[in-house]
């Protein structure tokens, strides 16, 4: 028969933020292993596409990354996509002639 298992946190209902995975600890007994949100990748302002070369985390652990870790070497960085900024610039330059 399985072995059952107790709630290592307070929370007992089955909710978004409550999810466990059961793992086999090294003395052989099964424990929930609490598990954390997964995190979604950033998407571009006019297209919606992910975004390249930026990590994806949950909000609160972009406070702790880099500069370098949040944006892209170029003209509106972390927030359009390469497509978009090359059809912004294309369309400046023609309305501009």
């Amino acid at each position: 028969m399985a072995e059952r298992l107790t709630l290592r946190k307070r929370n007992p209902y089955n909710t978004r933020s409550n999810r466990r995975r059961v793992v086999k600890t090294p003395s052989g007994h099964l424990r929930y292993l609490h598990l954390k949100k997964l995190p979604t990748a950033p998407k571009c302002g006019d297209c919606h596409t992910k975004l390249q070369g930026i990590k994806a985390m949950r909000p609160r652990a972009y406070a702790t990354l880099s500069k370098r870790d949040k944006t892209v070497q170029r003209a509106y960085g972390g927030s359009r996509c390469a497509d978009c900024v090359r059809t912004r610039y294309v369309s400046s330059l023609c309305a501009s002639v």
